[in-house]
């Protein structure tokens, strides 16, 4: 801790933890504590620590080669390819390889404007899309914009699922629409059924393109492998990353065919994108996501769990709604979640936030039912002390006016 404290860029909200190994959906810290992690790295590690095919997977390609330019065909990317297509809809059938969400976002951002020939992008209130400077211009929070600013123009933000908003926002500029199928660091917020039909049928209508960003949502963590599935609505382009690789860094934006062939010969690159071992990893969670039918293991434990949390909406005042969809489910607090995040912790249970007044959990698919009742217990209990807490000065008050 003081290590990293002291060489690295002072950027991100540490836990006061220190973890050494993970198995599945535990992990364990130097003392040898274990914890359940609902966090699974911000949603990456969506088949638990160290699986055993990822971890053949990597083994077998590190032996083999594990660093090959796009420039250069190799095995590795083909066999991906090959798999990640056969999981995609008709129509999205070319790709690019990243490293991550924010450059999956990036790339379509560039094939929305060149395939358009325009420049304006709306995008939603609360929309989290990506930290570099063309996905910040998409993500909604001030606070990670205005030290920024002046972004990439051409970016408009209307309300979440008002589709209104959206029809009103559109000018001859506008190339495209960003959505997040259901929104993640905003607050774990699922849109009204017909919202992603109508942008479709707007687009559409207007002659402009439709983007998921599925960064957070894909590869099974909402019940279906992409949540687009849900409504039945295939995008123009489509953004992956987190889980896509079992827990290693991978980005990819998939498009239509004439939308992707915008993009010239060097327009677009990326070093690392398409690196062997981690499209050999790829491949190996393409296999056990699809192979297990993750997607619908995860609709049927986040029935089970949603069903404890909303218990816990019942009895306790300060929680306002349990809300989300498969795996990935936030629980709204009336007040700041701090001391929810940290009693948690201490019990063995690693949970993330969403804003400062939403608990957002994003487990391990391969997580047991088990696991998630001793979760929705501890979340429970401290909760419930949080919840005494807020009651104790308004009785001792009707005590002392007695």
């Amino acid at each position: 801790m003081a290590v990293e404290q002291q060489f690295t860029a002072n950027i991100y909200a540490r836990k006061n933890l220190v973890i050494e190994r993970g198995m599945g959906a535990l992990v364990w810290d130097k003392s040898g504590k274990e914890y359940i992690d609902c966090m699974s790295a911000y949603g990456v590690a969506i088949l638990g620590h160290c699986h055993p095919k990822i971890v053949e997977a990597i083994k077998r390609q590190a032996e083999l080669l594990y660093s090959c330019h796009n420039s250069i065909y190799t095995e590795a990317r083909s066999d991906f390819l090959r798999k990640l297509m056969a999981t995609t809809p008709q129509g999205l059938k070319r790709a690019f390889l990243s490293n991550s969400g924010t450059e999956s976002v990036e790339a379509a951002i560039k094939m929305a404007r060149k395939s358009t020939r325009k420049t304006d992008i709306i995008a939603f209130v609360e929309a989290f899309h990506g930290k570099t400077m063309g996905a910040l211009s998409a993500t909604w929070n001030p606070r990670y914009r205005s030290p920024f600013e002046p972004l990439v123009p051409g970016f408009k933000h209307v309300p979440y699922g008002k589709t209104e908003a959206a029809d009103a926002a559109i000018t001859e500029k506008t190339a495209a629409i960003i959505v997040e199928p259901i929104q993640g660091e905003g607050g774990v917020r699922v849109p009204p059924v017909t919202f992603l039909k109508e942008l479709r049928e707007l687009c559409d209508k207007e002659n402009i393109l439709l983007i998921f960003d599925e960064v957070q949502t894909g590869f099974g963590r909402t019940g279906k492998l992409f949540a687009f599935e849900h409504s039945g609505v295939i995008p123009d382009i489509l953004c992956l990353a987190k889980s896509i690789a079992g827990g290693l860094p991978l980005g990819v934006t998939v498009a239509r065919e004439d939308v992707m062939g915008a993009l010239k010969l060097g327009e677009h690159s990326s070093t690392f994108g398409g690196n062997p071992l981690v499209c050999a990893a790829a491949s190996a969670a393409i296999d056990v996501v699809v192979g297990q039918n993750l997607p619908e293991r995860a609709a049927t434990l986040g029935r089970h769990f949603m069903e404890k949390l909303e218990e816990m909406h019942q009895k306790y005042k300060i929680v306002r709604e349990v809300r989300g969809k498969g795996l990935m489910i936030g629980v709204e607090c009336r007040f700041d979640i701090y001391n929810i995040l940290v009693g948690t912790q201490s019990r063995g249970a690693i949970i993330l936030d969403a804003g400062r007044n939403v608990l957002r959990f994003l487990p391990p698919l391969v997580i047991t039912q088990e696991q998630l009742d001793k979760v929705a217990s501890i979340v429970d209990s401290v909760v419930g002390e949080e919840n005494a807490k807020l009651r104790q000065p308004s009785s001792q008050a009707s005590s002392q006016n007695d």
